[in-house]
């Protein structure tokens, strides 16, 4: 039986004429039902085998392949990305964080915005003027102080609702702390320049509570917090490096008067 099976599929499957009769009409009800249905079955099996084999144009990799795609109707190769998906995909991160920006509550928006004035003013005068103002850098450092208490209080309003996604434990309340502690010490420096730094590195410690440590806000809000961390910290840095250019004015004018 073994040697028959073979020589049949080696017939059928190496060019060799092979025919076989339909078996449809009045022949198939001398099998039975149950007979008939396996009979048609392995006749049609056959039938298609054969024409693939005697196919010119298909090579025995073509017949696989085209046996694969009767099992599977939808390959995942074939699928095509929707333009939505790609635009996602192929966006950069300025882009996400612009739109993230512009679908922010206005509200929120102009009044962040509004609130990076004083920052941004105090170096911007001095710059125009040529001329470093000690006043004009302290009270640079008292409204960074003042808002950096905020932004730590701000946790404590985002904990408290129910339905809110940071608890009121010890991580967010305790942590919400430290910034207003930074910001007093950096109003106690005598130098404006270690005040700044102070505040430098209250913000990013506010930002790093705000964006990846504690429970984070919502995304637009995180993007704002981070512009306007980044305008913060340049207008400070600014403020510290014009004194710094001042003083070193300052004394090349008396070295030259003294020679």
């Amino acid at each position: 039986d073994k040697a028959n099976m073979f020589l049949l599929v080696q017939r059928c499957c190496f060019h060799t004429p092979f025919k076989l009769q339909k078996s449809t009409g009045p022949r198939l009800l001398l099998y039975g039902k149950n007979k008939t249905t396996w009979s048609s079955v392995g006749l049609h099996l056959q039938r298609d085998v054969c024409r693939l084999s005697r196919s010119p144009n298909l090579t025995p990799a073509s017949v696989y392949a085209t046996k694969l795609q009767a099992f599977h109707t939808s390959l995942p190769f074939f699928k095509k990305k929707t333009p939505k998906d790609s635009e996602i995909k192929d966006s950069g991160i300025l882009q996400r964080s612009m739109k993230l920006l512009k679908d922010s509550p206005k509200p929120a928006l102009y009044l962040s915005l509004a609130g990076l004035i004083p920052f941004v003013s105090v170096p911007l005068a001095m710059a125009t003027q040529g001329t470093y103002y000690p006043e004009l850098a302290f009270a640079q450092i008292m409204y960074g102080a003042v808002t950096v208490s905020f932004l730590g209080g701000m946790r404590w309003g985002f904990a408290l609702p129910e339905d809110s996604p940071a608890k009121p434990d010890w991580l967010n309340l305790a942590n919400s702390t430290v910034p207003p502690l930074l910001a007093w010490q950096a109003l106690l420096f005598k130098d404006n320049t270690h005040g700044a730094v102070m505040l430098v590195m209250a913000l990013g410690i506010a930002l790093h509570y705000d964006v990846s440590l504690l429970p984070t806000y919502p995304r637009w809000f995180k993007v704002l917090r981070v512009v306007g961390t980044v305008v913060m910290v340049l207008s400070l840095l600014a403020t510290a490096a014009l004194k710094i250019i001042s003083e070193h004015q300052i004394s090349d004018s008396r070295n030259k008067w003294q020679n």
